[in-house]
């Protein structure tokens, strides 16, 4: 008889967008006339720069062409996007990162949650609360984990993220084989300084560690002092995997296009301690499992780093960023203390002792805005939401004025 894995009975019943989806859909259903705002998922609402465009009609026209025409490409990636990846993104800022380190994908969510099928399933994880939920629910599937009992999982070192420290997470107390960091983070939009990463750096290598760190949103962060990389990071190329995305920095949420570094320095150990190339395991999975992206999305990925390419990307990130100063100042006008939204297309509202899914509800009924509520990220969310910065001005300017009535019964616009 052909079984089920029992481990995927201890995930909750549904992912949280999902659950999002269903209570928006329910809502509009029973007011079919009323306008939502979507604040809530991280997806982007801008077209594809011209550039961009441009790139991608570049390797369209190549594909139409006899002697152009690609088929199967390097699982890892083309040559031309990878060492542009290299240049760009790591060799300008100081990091030593080669072309033959980065591992092209369809995504950053896909490879976070691929990642641990490398590890033992008996390794101890640590992970931040509140925290994308790909990262433990995969780690729920593989098997790593007791059952869900008061909002966590048995088994997991939960490193608590709140308001008295600043919302980074703090060194376990005790010794941890897989660490998950994000920054800037999601959900809060926290962000941690070079100092505050070299004390992760030197906890992993200490504790024979390894720190998969998710850098999605490092094309936000506005002060130039932040690091962008954890390979800004002394020693960080000997314990840190790290993954990048195009989909908020280029808004390929619908083009699908991201990617992994995994340098050869890094190693894991086998059952009996030895040293083990990470990199040539990640490749192993990697070719797989994995035909490889498009060419005419890898195409329009290099543009990005073309000169028109990045002025473009970054008039758009700087809009995004001011639909997060319009969004921060109005939380701020109502009261609610908050973190993030200056690194970070996210604000992370503290609710004031409401439930996340009970503000949630007063902000869809009452102003038509959709949010998300931290709950979906952890016990430690519970009383906050995340608001998106990801939306037209219009829609941001009008949502924010909404949530004023909603909230104090007074509209800006009266």
């Amino acid at each position: 008889m052909i079984r089920a894995n029992d481990n995927y009975n201890k995930l909750k019943a549904s992912y949280l967008f999902s659950d999002i989806a269903k209570k928006v859909d329910e809502y509009q259903q029973k007011n079919p006339g009323a306008q939502i705002i979507r604040l809530g998922i991280g997806d982007v609402t801008r077209a594809l720069v011209p550039a961009v465009i441009k790139g991608f009609h570049q390797g369209v026209d190549e594909m139409a062409n006899d002697a152009t025409f690609r088929g199967y490409g390097p699982e890892q990636g083309y040559d031309f996007l990878r060492q542009t990846i290299a240049k760009n993104d790591f060799q300008d800022r100081g990091a030593d990162i080669s072309a033959d380190e980065i591992f092209v994908s369809d995504g950053a969510k896909c490879d976070t949650g691929n990642f641990q099928e490398l590890f033992a399933t008996d390794i101890k994880l640590a992970i931040p609360d509140p925290v994308y939920p790909v990262y433990l629910d995969t780690n729920v599937m593989a098997g790593r984990t007791g059952e869900f009992e008061d909002g966590r999982y048995n088994g997991i070192v939960y490193m608590d993220c709140l308001k008295e420290n600043n919302f980074l997470p703090r060194l376990p107390d005790e010794s941890v084989d897989l660490i998950y960091l994000c920054f800037p983070n999601n959900p809060t939009g926290s962000t941690a300084t070079k100092a505050e990463l070299k004390v992760w750096v030197d906890y992993a290598k200490e504790n024979k560690a390894l720190i998969l760190f998710d850098a999605a949103y490092e094309a936000f962060i506005r002060e130039e002092t932040l690091p962008r990389s954890i390979y800004e990071i002394e020693g960080a190329k000997e314990v840190a995997v790290e993954f990048r995305s195009f989909s908020k920095t280029a808004g390929f949420t619908g083009t699908r296009c991201g990617f992994t570094v995994v340098p050869k320095e890094c190693m894991v150990f086998n059952s009996k301690g030895e040293k083990i190339s990470l990199h040539a395991m990640w490749n192993r999975r990697h070719t797989t499992k994995f035909n490889g992206v498009s060419y005419p999305v890898q195409k329009a990925a290099q543009a990005v780093y073309s000169e028109e390419g990045k002025v473009q990307v970054k008039q758009q990130i700087d809009d995004y960023m001011n639909n997060a100063d319009i969004i921060r100042k109005t939380v701020a006008s109502l009261g609610f203390d908050y973190v993030g939204g200056k690194n970070s297309p996210y604000i992370w509202v503290d609710a004031k002792d409401r439930d996340s899914w009970d503000f949630f509800d007063l902000l869809l009924t009452k102003a038509g805005v959709v949010c998300t509520p931290g709950a979906g990220f952890g016990k430690c969310g519970r009383q906050y939401i995340r608001i998106s910065a990801f939306n037209s001005l219009e829609n941001v300017i009008l949502a924010m004025d909404k949530l004023k009535e909603a909230l104090t019964g007074r509209s800006s616009a009266k």
